[in-house]
């Protein structure tokens, strides 16, 4: 099985450290995650003079947006076609205008603000291989084109193999994602901004819905604002039961130096192969830097291990010479309906706000999102607030069918996993975790390398499903919303804000 390291981005941008929120704070705008989303929107809101707080429970950029393959494309894979029948053709041109201009916004604020982040502009492919799929690709083409993007169909690309067929749009881009963040929050704390890392939320008082709001972190300081936007990824306060929209699809990354062979020179994605995402990157004084991602499935489901295994399998296939001395994860959310969360945070809120459910596109989406979400709580307006708002209702009739099945599979889970026989103590090897039977009741044991036992509740504390163990990033994984645990029960990734609690071999849960 194949080592999992720390991400590229992460390792070749590691930035300076904020400090933890350790006294009750005031500020116009508060916003939860220092991701894409949440920064974005914090350096436009200080940008139009509001005084803004940022509250990050790890580092900044050190999340999803760190793990990414760094793509900054409004061709994202197979959605304008979709688009085109669920929401029209004016819904699938607003969509591509949308993200478009996010990724000119960023072009912009490169050039004006000297932002060293490798920025590059490369055109962007959705490609199939199977022949039998090459009418699916044709009529994307078209979808695009219509909805504004320089989109075209073709049967050349850079690859180092034949396709059937392909997608092609011009004019896209791709960057360091964490250094391009490193340098937004320099700028907005030199606008007065406020960013506090390794200070997680747990309590939102919205303040009788016409404010002021009220966020209260884990140490008990809290952050009195009259907005706030939750920019966590997957939402940690969900009033709105966003959890029942958005289905979390973990995926896996490989990268190295490429070597002495071709440069593909585009960025690639196909949805067949259980995905495929291709993209170099400068590397050295003069190289190039491979960056593979697919192999996706659901968090606390598969074989992660396997999965690096067959991936790198891949990229040494079809990029002969390659040195892949990187392996890591990330994480997305898809909305049952295709298109991000962005907007009110639900139907009554007056001052609150989310963003959610970029379903592997959150560097433009998030990016987006910042304008959007500044503009309405400035008290402008945007011509695509009412594609992204989250209390959408004509969408949750059309996205019925993905939403239930989201759901099933969420029950099957809830009800399934306790089925199944656990785990015999004495057969934990080294370095793996099961859920073992403590009486009446299931605990989450890991044994380390050492040969310790790590035992925590199996029950995430989100909603109460049974985690599952990831034996090659070692963590215990909610197959229900995606939270993710350490082996001593540390959040690592919300929804969940709390931690699974430590237990004694012979205890109850």
């Amino acid at each position: 099985m194949r080592k999992v390291t720390e991400s590229y981005w992460l390792g070749t941008a590691p930035g300076p450290r904020h400090p933890a929120l350790t006294e009750d704070v005031e500020a116009d705008a508060a916003v939860i995650g220092a991701g894409m989303a949440g920064l974005s929107t914090a350096y436009e809101l200080a940008r139009a003079g509001l005084r803004v707080v940022v509250l990050e429970a790890g580092r900044v950029a050190g999340g999803v947006t760190g793990c990414t393959t760094a793509k900054l494309t409004a061709q994202h894979t197979l959605v304008y076609d979709r688009l085109r029948r669920t929401r029209g053709p004016e819904g699938a041109r607003l969509y591509a205008r949308s993200q478009s201009e996010a990724i000119e916004h960023a072009a912009a604020l490169v050039a004006e603000s000297g932002i060293a982040c490798e920025w590059e502009t490369r055109d962007a492919y959705t490609y199939v291989r199977d022949p039998e799929r090459v009418a699916e690709v044709r009529a994307e083409a078209r979808a695009a084109r219509a909805a504004g993007l320089d989109a075209s169909f073709t049967t050349e690309t850079g690859l180092p193999f034949p396709v059937a067929g392909a997608v092609r749009v011009t004019g896209q881009a791709q960057f360091h994602p964490v250094k391009y963040l490193r340098a937004l929050t320099e700028d907005l704390i030199a606008r007065g901004g406020r960013v506090y890392e390794g200070t997680r939320v747990v309590g939102l008082d919205e303040g009788g819905g016409s404010g002021p709001c009220r966020l209260t972190t884990e140490s008990g300081r809290t952050v009195t604002a009259r907005d706030v936007v939750v920019a966590t990824h997957y939402p940690v306060f969900d009033r709105a039961l966003l959890f029942a929209r958005l289905h979390p699809r973990r995926e896996l990354v490989v990268a190295g130096p490429l070597g002495d062979g071709p440069d593909p020179e585009g960025m690639y994605i196909t949805p067949e192969e259980n995905t495929r995402s291709v993209r170099t990157a400068p590397y050295g004084e003069d190289g190039r830097l491979l960056v593979v991602t697919g192999e996706h499935f659901t968090p606390g489901t598969g074989d992660p291990g396997a999965g690096f295994d067959g991936l790198a399998a891949w990229a040494e296939q079809h990029f002969p010479g390659v040195a892949l001395d990187h392996a890591w994860a990330t994480q997305d959310n898809d909305s049952t309906d295709t298109v991000p969360l962005v907007g009110p945070l639900h139907p009554g809120a007056r001052h609150t706000y989310v963003a959610t459910g970029f379903g592997g596109w959150g560097l433009s989406g998030g990016i987006m999102a910042g304008l959007l979400l500044t503009a309405l709580i400035t008290g402008g307006d945007s011509p695509w607030r009412e594609l992204y708002d989250p209390r959408r209702l004509k969408s949750v009739v059309r996205e019925a069918p993905s939403l239930l099945k989201t759901q099933a599979e969420v029950a099957r889970h809830f009800v399934g996993d306790r089925l199944k026989p656990p785990a015999a103590l004495d057969d934990l090897a080294p370095g793996d975790g099961a859920l073992v039977r403590a009486g009446d009741h299931r605990l989450a044991v890991h044994r380390d390398d050492e040969g310790a036992l790590h035992a925590v509740s199996a029950r995430c504390t989100h909603l109460g499903c049974l985690v599952s163990f990831n034996r090659a990033e070692r963590a215990w994984e909610c197959p229900c919303h995606g939270s993710r645990f350490d082996v001593d029960g540390r959040v690592l990734q919300g929804p969940a804000v709390r931690p699974l609690e430590r237990r004694d071999i012979g205890s109850a849960d």
